[in-house]
């Protein structure tokens, strides 16, 4: 059955996102800071809202995919967002990926609106958020995650209720934990086939299909030999993961030495201007860091 859909956030990914649930019949409301990012939405039926408060006003339920914490916080808390004309009924689901601790902060605020609020931070990268095939790990209360489901499919293939408020952001920084480490080891591994005369797609063939194969090294390989560092996750938001991550593991008292090490170089990768490349250019950083070595 059709449902009344908002959604805010129009980037890499939010887009292709929202066009999966317009293509499914769902009236659709969208805002976006760039109203540009909406033409092709707007095009296909889609109707613009001034505000996040206004996309919300009349939907039963609310998607957000923006870049970080204090973005969420504005579009939901406020002074023109979601949560000014939060009603009974609705279900507010955030795709972005933020802090787990202001997640159930937001979470309580909507609650005293009888609203429920889901952490469900999403994982592909834009190649899944355009073939619908995205996982998304969702975190808050089952029966509002039960009633989210059928949009939720409509976007992804592995969707998995993880618990509580929070716990959606949780398994999404272990996601990213993975995937920038293994990012790091794809980028060090292709440095060396190089330095040693390598042929390169056919090491890739070679060890990709073994035990060192990872969608890492199948998607972001190639890209790296290419000298392909077109987004579609730009650094800026994985430096931006990074610290997330390892901010919930000092709370908890924990070390990671291998996330430390690729969260630095991320940085230093952000710092040479390159925060809105995608994340296979750390390669540059690494290929540069190793020249360096006197030999």
């Amino acid at each position: 059955m059709p449902e009344r859909v908002a959604f805010i956030g129009l980037g890499i990914m939010g887009e292709p996102m929202a066009g999966h649930l317009l293509k499914a019949g769902h009236a659709l409301t969208v805002h976006s800071r760039t109203r540009s990012r909406a033409d092709d939405l707007l095009e296909r039926g889609a109707t613009w809202a001034l505000s996040p408060a206004e996309a919300a006003e009349r939907a039963d339920f609310v998607f957000i995919c923006v870049p970080d914490t204090p973005d969420v916080e504005e579009v939901v808390l406020g002074e023109n967002g979601v949560a000014r004309v939060a009603r009974t009924g609705q279900v507010v689901i955030d795709h972005s990926t933020i802090s787990p601790t202001v997640t159930r902060r937001i979470a309580e605020s909507l609650l005293d609106h009888g609203v429920p609020f889901l952490d469900a931070p999403v994982s592909g990268g834009d190649s899944g958020a355009r073939s619908a095939s995205l996982s998304i790990m969702v975190g808050g209360e089952e029966p509002a995650f039960s009633r989210a489901l059928p949009l939720l499919k409509r976007m992804g293939k592995t969707i998995t209720h993880c618990g509580v408020s929070g716990n959606g952001q949780l398994t999404k920084l272990v996601n990213q934990i993975l995937v920038a480490v293994t990012n790091l080891a794809v980028c060090e591994a292709i440095t060396f086939a190089t330095e040693n005369g390598l042929d390169l797609p056919k090491t890739l063939t070679a060890v990709g299909g073994g035990a060192a194969g990872s969608w890492q090294l199948a998607n972001l390989g190639p890209k790296m030999i290419a000298g392909d560092f077109a987004p579609g996750f730009m650094i800026k938001l994985q430096v931006k993961d990074l610290r997330l991550a390892l901010k919930a593991a000092e709370d908890r008292g924990l070390t990671l030495p291998a996330t430390s090490l690729v969260g630095d170089l991320f940085a230093r990768a952000l710092d040479e201007g390159r925060g809105r490349e995608g994340t296979q250019a750390l390669f540059a950083v690494v290929e540069e860091t190793a020249r360096k070595v006197e030999r």
